[in-house]
């Protein structure tokens, strides 16, 4: 972007533009059939076009590169970069010149300039060149303020500065979901990001990762392993067209020290934020960091019961085993007392009614048990109840988990 020049009563002469890599050149081709007035003439002419591809002159890309005809668009996250000329158009030497380059944000005031120092003297039809670079953080309205200030032979000083303004604008739409394993002891969450190309150009995904936060571990679920390697589930071009969207997943786990304290993951938690970094045109890199990711943690309740252990598939009228996990999530000790009521499928095997003696806050039991079907198919465990004998209050469990019951008995014919 080429701007207007200084005033004429200044001996210098101000200029700036913005650093941007060219485009393909793009052409229209013109064809018809042989045997219309205009024979072989389009063809001929296509050929001898010095910008199209030779073997290829129907195609609209040619070889040839163009350079930016107008400023173009900032999207936050790209780098802005500028190239800043002191031009001296008189016949005079100018002294102290003093070029400083400030970017204004709706926030912040920053300085660009890569050095502060004045230059001592500048010849006639002698400049002085700066360029700038800043990574994009924020929408809405920029202006960049470029200053000069000089001293002439006679000893005047004199100062002028140049106003340029430009918008940033948002390049992709990201939205989040959270989804809670609640039935896993280890109390994954999953996340699911949603981005959206909101550009008119398409876009090279380089880079999409969750960096979590202190308290948890994340896995992604964005690869598919073939054999020794692994391979994106988007394919080896991963491109994003404008107006597409694509779903990344993560799974989260409690690190080992905050998973075994019930009391610590509770309420509003810290998840981790996106690292996105994307390449567009001929190049040019992005990248966007989100906020940290909140999420609200499941309510337990007083008592938190959760499975350790238990198979998915199970024998018709066998017993088998489950290995439940009882947690105080309050403030205050209970004396509990558990119950296993029999369902219509499944039928619990062993003593109802047992004492589990006192459980502090934040301390954990687990729990054998056993416990067998009657039915075949997909059941669910249920019937299991806590009483707290201090508060005389009961926490009912039911559908705590679902097994398949299959009949291995062999047929008679």
């Amino acid at each position: 972007m080429d701007v207007s020049q200084a005033k004429q009563e200044h001996l210098l002469a101000l200029k700036v533009m913005r650093l941007t890599k060219p485009t393909l050149f793009t052409n229209m081709p013109v064809t018809c059939e042989d045997r219309d007035l205009p024979g072989d003439l389009f063809v001929r002419l296509m050929k001898d076009d010095p910008s199209t591809v030779k073997g290829a002159e129907t195609l609209i890309l040619g070889e040839m590169l163009t350079l930016p005809q107008n400023f173009g668009n900032i999207f936050l996250g790209e780098t802005f970069s500028s190239y800043i000329n002191v031009h001296n158009d008189s016949n005079q030497v100018v002294k102290d010149i003093l070029v400083k380059a400030d970017l204004q944000t709706s926030s912040q005031r920053l300085n660009l300039s890569a050095s502060n120092s004045a230059v001592s003297e500048l010849k006639p039809e002698c400049c002085i060149d700066d360029v700038i670079h800043h990574e994009v953080k924020e929408i809405g309205t920029h202006i960049l303020v470029c200053a000069v200030s000089y001293t002439t032979q006679t000893g005047e000083k004199l100062y002028f500065r140049k106003f340029f303004k430009f918008q940033v604008l948002k390049p992709l739409d990201v939205k989040t979901k959270f989804y809670n394993a609640e039935v896993s002891l280890t109390d994954e969450v999953f996340l699911e990001a949603q981005i959206q190309n909101i550009t008119t150009s398409p876009m090279f995904m380089e880079k999409v990762s969750l960096e979590p936060s202190m308290m948890y571990n994340v896995t992604e679920l964005n690869n598919v392993s073939a054999g020794s390697e692994s391979e994106s589930t988007f394919g080896r071009m991963s491109y994003l067209q404008p107006l597409d969207t694509r779903q990344y997943l993560y799974c989260l786990k409690p690190k080992p020290e905050f998973a075994e304290k019930a009391g610590v993951i509770k309420g509003v938690t810290v998840i981790g934020k996106l690292d996105i970094v994307w390449k567009t045109n001929l190049g040019e890199r992005g990248r966007l960091q989100t906020s940290q990711l909140q999420r609200m943690a499941p309510g337990y309740g007083d008592v938190r019961l959760s499975l350790e252990l238990i198979p998915d598939t199970v024998s018709l009228e066998e017993p088998f085993d489950i290995t439940c996990k009882i947690t105080n999530c309050s403030e205050r000790t209970m004396d509990l007392v558990l119950e296993m009521c029999n369902t219509r499928s499944v039928h619990w095997c062993g003593v109802s009614g047992r004492q589990l003696g006192k459980l502090s806050p934040s301390a954990s039991l687990s729990i054998p048990l056993k416990l067998l079907s009657s039915v075949q198919g997909l059941q669910s465990i249920s019937g299991l109840r806590l009483t707290d004998t201090f508060l005389k209050r009961t926490y009912e469990y039911d559908d705590i988990a679902q097994v398949c019951v299959v009949n291995k008995s062999p047929i008679s014919v």
